[in-house]
């Protein structure tokens, strides 16, 4: 068993944001295609979540290269 490193770790947690900030904003689309406006509502809130997740990983960045340069 290998000792994870903060490079690799950094790695993980990074993709996992991107990838529930893909996901999000799938979620987004699909609720945007239902056509309600209910549902583009809902579109509009999953959309802004999907930011927050951007707006997310560009603070861990920030944090990670801070600590590991």
């Amino acid at each position: 068993m290998t000792v994870p490193t903060q490079g690799e770790t950094f790695s993980k947690l990074l993709e996992h944001i991107r990838l529930a900030e893909e996901q999000a904003a799938m979620m987004g689309h699909l609720a945007r295609a239902q056509g309600t406006p209910k549902d583009q509502a809902l579109a509009n809130g999953w959309l802004q979540i999907s930011q927050l997740f951007n707006r997310v990983a560009i603070k861990v960045t920030e944090l990670a290269q801070g600590r590991l340069q």
